[in-house]
């Protein structure tokens, strides 16, 4: 049987591990709105990227486009986290990535694999596929931006290794404690969503004019399009984590609550049990004097 201080111990142990969790819980709820926020300020960014696009393709057809074909070679970004206590995040995304890659009948020879995370790494190791590079994940929103820097630069090379179509795998936050595995064809360029930029009516009674070279402008643009793209993949993936670290808190806050419920209700059995014994032990010694021979 446990002692008093044995249950004493125990319980403080589980009252300093809920601090910590509750810490932990409120850390990620923090975290969340601040990549929700960050989601949230791409959209203006997004809308006067494609107002800009809209101009130029209605002045000029857009032909600059990746080829398309068959056996063409995969760049792919799996978005996974660093840290751990963050539920089934990093197995979620790279099950999805892989299968996904696997239904479009891409192989292990036909892609080149990067990953956001040592532990979406790990994971994609374990399942027999290679990483060429691992990228750290920022700890803040300020730390998105020179991340998706390094990766245009990545992409930006990848052409002249016959990579022609670049996926995006990552998590897609839903709300407060929830995401789902989402993919995302960053290139080639969706044309129907180029049409659809196209045709939408100007918002002005005329077009802006430009001075740039027509093609120049087209580069610089979409380069501006894969940038929010990449940001909103790291954002999502942030915000996911977050999320299902929260969910794994809650789900530890509630056993440690229960746990602590239970040794609180051991120790008072306990504690009643030593003081009923005690005032036994009274009792007996006041009958052992007062008993005829001890008179």
């Amino acid at each position: 049987m446990q002692t008093l201080e044995s249950l004493k111990r125990k319980i403080k142990t589980a009252e300093d591990l809920h601090s910590v969790v509750k810490t932990m819980k409120a850390l990620a709820a923090v975290n969340i709105r601040q990549y929700e926020r960050a989601v949230e300020s791409l959209s203006d960014y997004n809308r006067t990227v494609e107002m800009g696009l809209q101009v130029l393709l209605k002045q000029k057809p857009a032909g600059l486009q990746f080829q398309q074909g068959s056996g063409e070679h995969w760049g792919v970004i799996v978005f996974g986290s660093d840290q751990g206590m963050c539920g089934q995040v990093n197995d979620q995304i790279v099950t999805h990535a892989l299968e996904d890659l696997d239904r479009r009948g891409v192989g292990k020879d036909d892609r080149i694999v990067l990953a956001v995370g040592l532990r979406a790494a790990g994971r994609l190791e374990d399942a027999g596929q290679p990483v060429e590079e691992t990228f750290p994940v920022p700890g803040s929103t300020s730390g998105i931006t020179p991340l998706v820097q390094e990766l245009l630069w990545v992409l930006e090379t990848w052409p002249a290794r016959g990579i022609k179509r670049v996926g995006l795998y990552f998590s897609e936050h839903l709300s407060a404690a929830s995401y789902r595995p989402e993919s995302f064809l960053l290139l080639p360029i969706d044309e129907e969503w180029l049409a659809r930029v196209g045709a939408e009516s100007w918002p002005g009674r005329c077009l802006p004019l430009f001075t740039m070279d027509w093609d120049r402008l087209f580069s610089r643009l979409i380069r501006q399009y894969l940038f929010v793209s990449l940001y909103r993949a790291f954002a999502e993936s942030l915000a996911s984590e977050n999320a299902s670290r929260l969910s794994s808190m809650q789900g530890a806050e509630r056993n440690i609550e229960e746990m602590l419920s239970q040794l609180h209700a051991r120790f008072q059995r306990q504690r009643q049990m030593s003081i009923t014994e005690e005032l036994l032990d009274i009792v007996a010694g006041y009958e052992a004097l007062s008993s005829p021979g001890n008179r």
